[in-house]
């Protein structure tokens, strides 16, 4: 793990972080509690209320946990998807580009950037509505009747140019249910494990359908839980499902000058695009240029730091605007972030002391183990977490000029659950850096970190839950559970694509119903009591109807014979 080399500290420096937290600073950091309002990023824009096609909902970047040489990037879109979403589910949008971002060296501009773009192929014209009309068990299946396929390149300049496809390949169909693709370990091995597709130069990736990875409990709303920590416990994302891209790829592809081992450090975002001009019937129109409606990086941020005037505006500008948003009017928010101040309010626990250098650093600029400066270039605290991390500043190719920015930052060469003495540790922390586990959020983020909590802890200056400054223990003993959802309802894999498979349940289902993911039969069940109980009743229906007919066959009969005679 890099260590040895210094970052640049000088006064201008110093200020430039200041500024150019702009509207990220508060971003990460104070959208730990306020305002969540849907999740890590699910429909927190005006605009992007009306277009769920178009909405990130979150970013993970780690350590394949098969590969140690591979990194795995995992963007999400469309928030909130009902399993029970028919008769078109959840479709990529034709006309958007969904794109991943890397900014290897820190001036946050991006040095790479993925793009994905999807075809439809409907079948269904005005035959049908069925998304297919008989049983799938394959990707041609001739009864998969809505198809889509994707194409997948890569811009070494920025996204200024694209070259040639590294990768083309189907694209998942949404779960449609168990009578349509068979249960969630049919829908696995028949269509998602065959839609893996191999990227040129190594690597793979995959467009599918999944379980919300994101746990949290949302009952923030009233008074914090309730104004006593009572109303916690309740994942509000179970149940649900969302769209997601996958991509798994050498780590000397993203690093600079193609070498991981001196430049560990990437920054990630995922951002999608529509064409500026549209034809009446929606599709792009020729020779339109496209512009960026939806961003995600860290998770928490648009929805709960940025105001209502300016989340809009934020979705639209790259890292590299960051500290032009609002003149740096947010840096204040970052700097005497309003959750421990909340938190002081309701619950009698006083806040950190202001301003929040170490706040700033941690989600703006990486975590390095020098000194946090003030605006002043004077020193303001010492790094609360004494580690050289995951800023690429301690890149040997970074840029000259560093620019702090809202982004996901990883260490790549962290491949497996580590403390913060360096030493591997048994199994991961679900609280990241400040459970000691160095290789979890805010060190990119896996799937397994409890974001929520970790940015709860850190707002209350609580970095290491192993050694708890003694000011902040009654601080500690009150939030340590967080909002009392510690894992996903849903369990992850350990081999690619590493997500769940979809939930097929209703959300909203009479007492009693069944609940789960794609296959999983309700709890003390055998899991097939429902398909008596649904042949049933459409043999009744079935039957209600067929008697309807006879009887109006027979009326109409003995109608005409009694005008005949």
């Amino acid at each position: 793990m890099p260590g040895s080399r210094p970052v640049r500290t000088s006064s201008r420096r110093a200020t430039a972080c200041i500024a150019a937290g702009g509207v990220l600073a508060t971003s990460a950091v104070v959208g730990v509690l306020t305002d969540v309002a849907g999740a890590s990023s699910h429909r927190e824009a005006p605009l992007i209320l009306g277009d769920p096609a178009a909405d990130n909902t979150d970013v993970y970047a780690f350590s394949s946990p098969e590969n140690a040489d591979h990194v795995t990037l995992i963007a999400n879109w469309i928030p909130f998807e009902e399993p029970n979403g028919g008769p078109n589910f959840y479709p990529w949008a034709d006309d958007a580009e969904y794109l991943v971002h890397i900014d290897n060296d820190g001036d946050a501009v991006a040095d790479l950037v993925y793009r994905w773009r999807f075809t439809t192929e409907d079948l269904r014209g005005t035959d049908t509505f069925l998304y297919n009309d008989g049983p799938v068990t394959s990707l041609d299946d001739e009864n998969l009747l809505f198809r889509q396929h994707f194409t997948l390149d890569v811009s070494t300049d920025g996204g200024e140019t694209y070259g040639d496809p590294v990768s083309e390949g189907p694209v998942v169909p949404s779960y449609v249910g168990r009578a349509s693709m068979g249960s969630a370990q049919d829908y696995v091995d028949n269509l998602r494990q065959p839609a893996i597709s191999e990227v040129a130069g190594g690597g793979r990736t995959l467009a599918t359908q999944t379980e919300d990875p994101f746990f949290l409990d949302l009952r923030i709303f009233d008074l914090l839980y309730g104004g006593d920590l009572s109303e916690t416990g309740q994942d509000t994302l179970e149940g649900y499902n969302v769209n997601s891209i996958v991509l798994e790829v050498p780590k000397a592809e993203v690093a600079v000058d193609h070498d991981a081992a001196a430049n560990p450090v990437i920054g990630v975002w995922s951002t999608t695009t529509r064409p500026t001009l549209r034809n009446a019937d929606g599709t792009a129109a020729e020779g339109s240029d496209h512009t960026q409606v939806s961003r995600l990086g860290q998770p928490l941020v648009n929805e709960v730091v940025v105001p209502a005037g300016l989340k809009d505006a934020f979705n639209a500008i790259p890292p590299a605007q960051d500290a032009e948003a609002a003149d740096g009017a947010v840096v204040a928010r970052v700097l005497e972030p309003e959750v421990p101040m909340l938190i002081e309010t309701i619950y009698g626990i006083p806040a950190p002391g202001t301003p929040r250098y170490d706040i700033f650093e941690v989600f703006l600029t990486g975590i390095v183990s020098t000194e946090v400066l003030d605006v002043d270039g004077d020193p303001a605290t010492a790094n609360p977490i004494d580690v050289d991390l995951n800023s690429q500043a301690l890149n040997a190719g970074a840029a000259e000029a560093f620019q702090p920015s809202e982004m996901l930052r990883l260490n790549m060469s962290i491949t497996e659950p580590t403390g913060l003495d360096g030493q591997p540790l048994e199994e991961l922390s679900r609280l990241g850096v400040v459970g000691g586990d160095i290789q979890g959020f805010p060190n990119g983020r896996r799937l397994a970190d409890d974001v929520v909590d970790i940015e709860l802890l850190a707002l209350e200056g609580i970095y290491d839950v192993t050694n708890v400054p003694e000011d902040r223990a009654a601080a500690f003993e009150a939030l340590q559970d967080g909002d009392g959802v510690p894992e996903n309802d849903a369990a992850f894999g350990d081999t690619f694509p590493y997500l769940a498979a979809p939930e097929t349940d209703a959300v909203n289902r009479a007492v009693g119903g069944s609940a789960g993911a794609a296959g999983v039969p309700p709890a003390g069940g055998s899991g097939g009591t429902w398909v008596p109980a649904v042949t049933g009743a459409l043999a009744v229906l079935l039957m209600g109807i067929g008697g309807v007919s006879l009887l109006r066959s027979r009326s109409a009969s003995s109608g005409s014979s009694t005008a005949e005679a």
